[in-house]
């Protein structure tokens, strides 16, 4: 009798750990999505500030068609990105077209001195800090994730659910490379 009350007390406690592991782990995959969501807001929020700043760069550097071209096309691209991943990718692309728009503007003093640019790139600048802010919490929840799915004992939990890690959001080898400073 007693060894079967043992039994009964262990099989308990394994299900409360198992309960209360799984529980945890929904938790934090849905911090991930929760700010998987708030990066993409503020993608979004650039997304559509994009065209604007377009067209106010197309009425002083019509000549510089190509590089407009490009903006838009990677603007596209992140508009049919599917995954979190394809839009990460596309995200990068992104913000490689938007750096390669301001290094154009710098070739135009007018453009530079327009009001509604100013706006524009100011709005846009600010985007990006969120943006980054944004992506710093989202990779400090996935990495509380991933540790909970990848470590012992709550990855038996983990695996027996079929919880899977996630991907950080990382920069591009574009982001990566040193800044060149020359005066």
């Amino acid at each position: 009798m007693t060894g079967l009350i043992i039994l009964i007390v262990v099989l308990v406690l394994i299900a409360i750990y198992v309960a209360s592991t799984y529980n945890g782990l929904i938790v934090l995959r849905n911090r991930v999505k929760d700010q998987w969501a708030q990066i993409d807001v503020q993608l979004k929020r650039r997304f559509d500030l994009i065209p604007n700043l377009v067209e106010t760069v197309k009425g002083y550097a019509s000549h510089e068609s190509e590089t407009l071209e490009k903006v838009i096309e990677a603007r596209n691209k992140f508009q049919t990105a599917n995954t979190p991943e394809e839009e990460m990718k596309a995200n990068n692309e992104l913000s490689s077209m938007v750096s390669r728009l301001f290094a154009l503007a710098e070739s135009y003093p007018e453009l530079k001195a327009n009001t509604n640019f100013q706006e524009l790139q100011s709005e846009l600048s600010d985007t990006e800090n969120k943006i980054a802010s944004a992506r710093q919490f989202y990779n400090d929840t996935v990495l509380t994730y991933n540790n909970k799915v990848e470590m012992f004992p709550s990855n038996i939990v983990a695996n027996m659910f079929k919880f899977k890690k996630e991907v950080f959001f990382e920069a591009n080898e574009k982001e990566k490379e040193n800044v060149q400073v020359k005066f």
